[in-house]
């Protein structure tokens, strides 16, 4: 396989999280994740063709796919779906007995991966910002072996020392079952927790360990054999921009502002 040269952030990202993926596995899909959905596809169309995958999005539980489209999200779920699961039983009865993987994006995270989807501020009644909510994370990740994480845009934002609201479960002392997250994915680089503590791995191209650093708001533990993030292949980019996302979609997480707004304009333009 021949390195790419001409490749993207967000392909980069999604070729990270199909790298995290083994065949056979049983993966969950979150809502508005496309980024996930990419990789989840790329590594079913390339490593792991024997893949389940589940989501969050119409309920259903997948071996089959299609190309990843915004005012279409749902219909590859519904038409391919083998099961149909309201979201009580997929939380309390599906997830826990299939152990399945899922990448979480979280609004906040601490060094010990505790995250945060609920709100910013101090006041709960009152806050600074209100997020899309936990949905299951409280329930999936005090029992979960598999749970991953990824930032599209690093910053001390997002990787704080104090998170405001705990939603997702990190690496305590007080569990009784499960794991804290195994694993994390940024625009800046890749990060596991070997120690309970979140540890960097590698750092993409043009990255530098002080950057990344800097762009954290607590203190990084660092792996002794750090290395440059392998790049995608030109394969996995060919099957990211021509089969598994030909309009884009993907791009949404790590633009911001006007440049995603275009981008939106655009692909529902082209989908009609």
């Amino acid at each position: 396989m021949h390195t790419a040269t001409d490749y993207t952030i967000d392909e980069l990202i999604s070729v990270c999280i199909c790298r995290q993926i083994k065949n056979g596995e049983v993966v969950g899909q979150g809502i508005a994740t496309p980024l996930v959905a990419a990789g989840i596809l790329l590594a079913k169309l390339t490593h792991a063709p024997d893949i389940w995958f589940a989501s969050a999005v119409g309920g259903t539980l997948c071996r089959d796919w299609s190309p990843l489209g915004l005012a279409s999200i749902e219909k590859p779920w519904l038409d391919h779906g083998l099961l149909l699961l309201p979201f009580t039983r997929i939380v309390c009865e599906f997830l826990p007995r299939f152990n399945v993987k899922e990448f979480f994006r979280p609004a906040q995270v601490d060094a010990h991966g505790n995250f945060n989807n609920v709100m910013i501020g101090s006041n709960y009644a009152r806050p600074q910002m209100r997020l899309p909510g936990s949905a299951g994370i409280p329930d999936v990740t005090i029992f979960d072996q598999h749970a991953m994480l990824y930032v599209p845009r690093h910053s001390r934002a997002v990787f704080v020392e104090h998170i405001d609201f705990l939603s997702g479960l990190g690496h305590t002392s007080t569990r009784s079952a499960g794991r804290g997250p195994q694993y994390c994915i940024t625009n800046l680089g890749q990060f596991d927790y070997a120690h309970g503590r979140m540890r960097l791995t590698s750092y993409h191209p043009g990255q530098v360990s002080e950057k990344i650093q800097a762009k954290t708001g607590f203190e990084l533990e660092v792996a002794p054999d750090l290395h440059e993030t392998e790049p995608p292949t030109e394969e996995e980019v060919r099957l990211l921009r021509e089969e598994i996302d030909p309009l884009g979609v993907r791009k949404q997480e790590t633009w911001s502002g006007a440049q995603r707004k275009e981008l939106i304009s655009e692909i529902l333009k082209r989908e009609a």
